[in-house]
């Protein structure tokens, strides 16, 4: 039997048996699952490296521009006078850095690598970003529906998916970036080619982010928010945006994050074999192409911009993978 509870007047008073031993006055805050995620990856050092190198790299590549002008840096101006014309190579120690070029000049031209490297950034980043982010719409969009509904809508995209992983992405990446040159669709130059490479690079990557996508949503769809949705009378659209998606996130979030670095490495191939950004304009993978005929002159010209897409990638998947384990301990 239950002690009885004594009264004085109207008011009850719980016996001493029912009062928590060291509680306090204040209330217990509960945590939200954001701030527990974000808990867990406070505690993962390396992700917070990486994320940290990832701002800081967001943050050239938005201000590299204004960082450029500040220090007065040209990446397209020339400096005959600190190459050898003998050697072609750039005169002093270590690819000739000195406090006015930190990170050396080219070989035969004398331009800046360091004014190289930060215009370079932007490049990268802008396609990693707009193919990632076109990769990730496709992807939810098909990976949703044919989680969902099923049946012939799920057999149609996912044959749909294999066909285009069936693809040989990166000869039909070279066909379609050396064919639209010029002018194409109202665009031209940069423009056109950072659009072309967008295009390319994330329109026939969206498979993987699909079909990570489709087995969540058959892992979802089954769950018993989604049959009390459906007992309410609620609709396929409104299961989808409402109960689906805000699901998925976390997945998607970790997906997203680990692509860019790959879509990175993408561009920079394209650079690296001729159809991707077009010199003057600097990119990393075109720094690549460059310094293969000159590695022999000047061995640093080809390790700069190496450590700089290293670095990047790097960054990148140690974030993906601390979002990971934040966001989904038990997948570690």
């Amino acid at each position: 039997m239950t002690a009885p509870i004594e009264t004085t007047g109207s008011t009850a008073e719980a016996q001493p048996e029912a009062v928590l031993t060291g509680a306090t006055q204040s209330q217990i805050e509960g945590r939200s699952l954001g701030r527990i995620a974000w808990t867990r990856f406070k505690r993962d050092k390396v992700a917070m490296a990486g994320g940290i190198v990832v701002i800081l790299l967001v943050l050239v590549a938005i201000l590299s521009k204004p960082i450029q002008a500040m220090f007065g840096l040209d990446p397209n101006d020339f400096h005959q006078n600190l190459v050898d014309p003998a050697l072609l190579a750039p005169k002093g120690s270590f690819g000739g850095m000195s406090w006015s070029h930190p990170l050396g000049v080219e070989p035969q031209t004398g331009r800046d690598i360091l004014a190289r490297i930060i215009e370079g950034s932007w490049v990268s980043l802008v396609v990693a970003a707009g193919s990632t982010l076109l990769s990730v719409v496709i992807g939810v969009v098909m990976g949703v529906v044919a989680g969902f509904y099923g049946g012939w809508v799920d057999s149609g995209i996912s044959r749909l998916m294999d066909t285009f992983l069936a693809f040989p992405l990166l000869l039909f990446a070279i066909s379609i970036s050396a064919s639209l040159q010029g002018n194409a669709f109202g665009l031209n130059g940069l423009t056109l080619r950072i659009c072309v490479l967008i295009f390319v690079i994330g329109f026939f990557n969206w498979p993987y982010m699909g079909r990570i996508v489709r087995a969540q949503t058959l892992s979802l769809r089954e769950r018993e928010f989604v049959e009390a949705a459906r007992s309410l009378g609620a609709r396929g659209p409104f299961i989808v945006f409402r109960e689906l998606l805000p699901n998925l996130i976390a997945p998607i979030l970790v997906y997203a994050t680990l692509l860019i670095p790959t879509n990175i490495l993408f561009e920079a191939s394209l650079s690296f074999l001729g159809v991707g950004i077009q010199p003057p304009q600097a990119s990393w993978g075109g720094m690549l192409s460059t310094a293969v005929d000159l590695y022999q002159v000047d061995p640093m010209f080809m390790v700069i911009p190496g450590v700089a897409i290293f670095i990047t990638v790097l960054a990148f998947n140690l974030l993906g993978d601390g979002l990971r384990d934040a966001l989904d301990p038990r997948g570690k």
